[in-house]
């Protein structure tokens, strides 16, 4: 902090008085002499920007003070519809060199400085981001709600209180009850507790800016978890407010979204109790959901021989996870590289070992068959050993001493995806990158602008080209995909132009035996035809580095009402989508196979494909079986995102839709023609080498040649 009392890039106030937005921020005034500098701010999904002058308050110190104001009524098209902005300064320097600097929170109270957009049904409203940032954001949502503490008393008592307010009542002269309402993750009960209502003239002193009356929005209640514990499951609870008044005689009611409980003391962040519940030890344990800081209160059945061992595990693991152990670790690494290599072993991994799937699997199958002399591995992530069980496969922990070992001393290594950048690859390893699609977006050296968390532009393309110099052999499925895995990834050693190994199986077992054969083992309805929906990723929609958001904008209910006499849905998210959607209302309908990892079965088994820009068209068109595009975000996507190769909208081969009633219309026409001329030529130019033997094409290459 300077001598001013301000921080560097941090804000100082912030407030909304009637429809000016005003924030007063601290910045280095050496930065700001002779150069031009505005605020930005900057839409977080469309990226469309506005650039605002700000004026000098102070600037005596060796950190100013300043101040940008905006008129929220007249920036009405701007900030009325929903949406995030995050908010920075530009500093453009002499020689044209501009540096964007992100605006800190100072941690005040953001959630009761509000503007509502009546006419819209919006309310804008300043807030702190996970990352201590300051952001902007407009959402439907009326509700203003924090539990703002949470603790557990001796006999298992949890004591609550907070806020809640509904911005559309503001104002009103209502005689308001407010009932905190809890669910569990077990069944459908619901809870009520009467809240009692607390005199909140703290928050209307500091947030009422002279308008609003915060006083009679506070709340707190006493939850008797030992009252509503029934079972011995683990057990998980939700918690939601109501708030009920009388107006004309009418009982009016509405329910908050989940309350959030966000404490700046990490402290307070998470509480636990062991207390005896029938005779039995049970753990209660209060915290915040990572994702959206939902309160959520968590009761097991306490072992505290168990307990104690997992500590202990965690402990041990936050030792490994040391800088000092990763340091020796890599060295070690290093060292075993020199040892004698293991002739014929071979190391497989999929998708950072996630998944027993893909090329490496097709590559792997074929080897057990016709290779059986090789020694196999496979590399597989801890957290998903699930995934490989059953399988009789040589399973190695990733990163454990035992991979250590193998991999260093290993001929092969056969990967579909990136190896993490501080493994050396040993002179007597042999690495076939099989790579995992034929490329619509741009990729690596070819993208404009890096938008996924954890890194930027140009650390992400450095670390990617480097990490492909250690590639001997690439697959590539068709000679466009040659030509841009050549330059994008700056390879120059041996392409092989075989086609994608996953795909033997699509012209092998593409069967009407083999359909039936899949819907029995998913236990699907036999009568009914399937719509598979495979959607990917959008890089600046994410949670956290590897965690990425999806709002599912397919309208269910619509498809269901319209299709689901003849039809039934599955839906397979990309790896990295972190979320899990409920389809309990889609029962029958709707099935949710994004966890399973063999995508080629849920081809083979579907009538009909629903994609966006996802890789998986190319696939699939092996199958010569109808393609629909549903591509509601295309201009963002094309323009903003990733940009593609080709002219998309041209070349799909299928229809390019925007809407759920587009797709069903499409899908309905797709019964009487299923494919179109310029499916043809699609075909002819990205699946003309794909005929069920890729697979052998490439171990003959790579194996059998040496």
């Amino acid at each position: 902090m300077s001598e001013s009392g301000f921080n560097h890039k941090q804000i100082q106030t912030i407030s909304i008085i009637h429809n000016m937005l005003s924030i007063q921020f601290g910045f280095k005034t050496s930065i700001l002499e002779d150069n031009k500098a505005s605020f930005l701010i900057l839409n977080r999904k469309t990226e469309s920007e506005k650039y605002l002058p700000f004026h000098t308050l102070d600037d005596e110190n060796t950190i100013g003070s300043y101040e940008v104001t905006i008129d929220l009524h007249k920036e009405k098209d701007f900030f009325g519809q929903s949406g995030v902005w995050d908010v920075y300064i530009v500093v453009e320097s002499e020689e044209d060199e501009y540096k964007r600097y992100r605006i800190v929170s100072n941690r005040q109270e953001l959630n009761l400085i509000y503007y509502q957009y009546a006419d819209m049904g919006t309310v804008f409203y300043p807030y702190t981001t996970n990352k201590m940032n300051l952001s902007l954001k407009t959402t439907k949502r009326s509700f203003i709600s924090k539990v703002e503490d949470a603790y557990l008393s001796n006999d298992g008592l949890l004591n609550i209180s907070g806020y809640v307010l509904d911005t559309k009542l503001m104002g009103a002269k209502h005689d308001m009850k407010k009932t905190l309402i809890i669910t569990n993750h077990l069944d459908d009960e619901q809870y009520r507790l009467p809240l009692e209502s607390v005199t909140r003239t703290d928050l209307t002193e500091l947030y009422g800016d002279g308008i609003r009356n915060y006083d009679d929005i506070g709340f707190k209640g006493t939850f008797s978890i030992k009252e509503y514990l029934h079972t011995s499951e683990l057990i998980y609870f939700r918690f939601y407010i109501e708030l009920s008044y009388i107006d004309n005689g009418e009982e009016i009611v509405k329910v908050s979204p989940r309350l959030t409980f966000n404490p700046f003391n990490p402290l307070q962040s998470r509480r636990a109790k062991v207390i005896k519940i029938d005779g039995i030890d049970r753990r209660i344990f209060i915290k915040k959901t990572k994702v959206k800081s939902y309160l959520s209160v968590k009761v097991y059945v306490y072992n505290r021989s168990k307990e104690w061992k997992s500590r202990i595990r965690r402990k041990l693991t936050d030792i490994k996870r040391s800088r000092k152990i990763k340091t020796l670790y890599k060295k070690a690494f290093k060292l075993m590289g020199y040892a004698p290599v293991r002739k014929k072993s071979v190391v497989f991994e999929s998708f950072a070992g996630k998944q027993f799937s893909c090329n490496p699997r097709a590559i792997f199958e074929y080897m057990q068959d016709f290779n059986p002399e090789y020694k196999m591995y496979w590399s597989v992530d801890k957290k998903y050993m699930k995934n490989f069980e059953g399988r009789n496969l040589n399973i190695v922990p990733r990163f454990s001493i035992k991979w250590l070992f193998i991999m260093a001393r290993a001929q092969y290594w056969v990967s579909n995806s990136r190896l993490p950048l501080w493994i050396p690859k040993p002179n007597h390893t042999t690495y076939l990158q099989t790579w995992h699609g034929t490329p619509l977006k741009k990729l690596a050296a070819d993208m404009d602008e890096v938008h996924m968390p954890g890194t930027n532009t140009v650390k992400y393309k450095n670390n990617f080209l480097k990490e492909a110099s250690n590639w001997d052999y690439l697959i590539s499925p068709n000679a466009y995909s040659t030509e841009i895995f050549q330059r994008a990834f700056a390879f120059n050693k041996t392409m092989i132009e075989s086609g994608y190994p996953r795909n033997d199986v699509l012209h092998v077992d593409n069967t009407a035996e083999n359909m039936e054969a899949l819907k029995q083992k998913f236990a699907l309805p036999m009568d009914k035809k399937i719509i598979l929906y495979a959607p990917t990723w959008r890089d600046n929609q994410f949670y956290g580095r590897g965690k990425y958001k999806f709002d599912l904008e397919l309208d269910l209910n619509m498809l269901r009402d319209q299709l689901g006499d003849e039809y039934i849905v599955l839906l397979r998210m990309h790896y990295l989508v972190a979320e899990n959607f409920d389809l309990t209302p889609y029962t029958g309908f709707a099935f949710d196979f994004s966890n399973y990892e063999d995508i080629r079965e849920l081809y083979l088994v579907s009538d009909i494909l629903v994609t966006d820009y996802s890789s998986v068209f190319f696939d699939y068109a092996n199958l010569r079986r109808p393609m629909i595009f549903f591509v509601y975000d295309i201009e963002d996507y094309r323009d903003n995102l990733r940009g593609f190769y080709f002219d998309f909208e041209k070349t799909a081969p299928g229809p390019l839709v925007k809407t759920t009633e587009e797709v069903i219309q499409s899908i309905k026409e797709a019964e009487v023609n299923p494919i179109s001329d310029k499916f043809n030529t699609f075909y002819d130019k990205f699946c003309y080498l794909e005929e069920g033997k890729s697979a052998e094409r490439v171990v003959e290459e790579v194996f059998n040649k040496r």
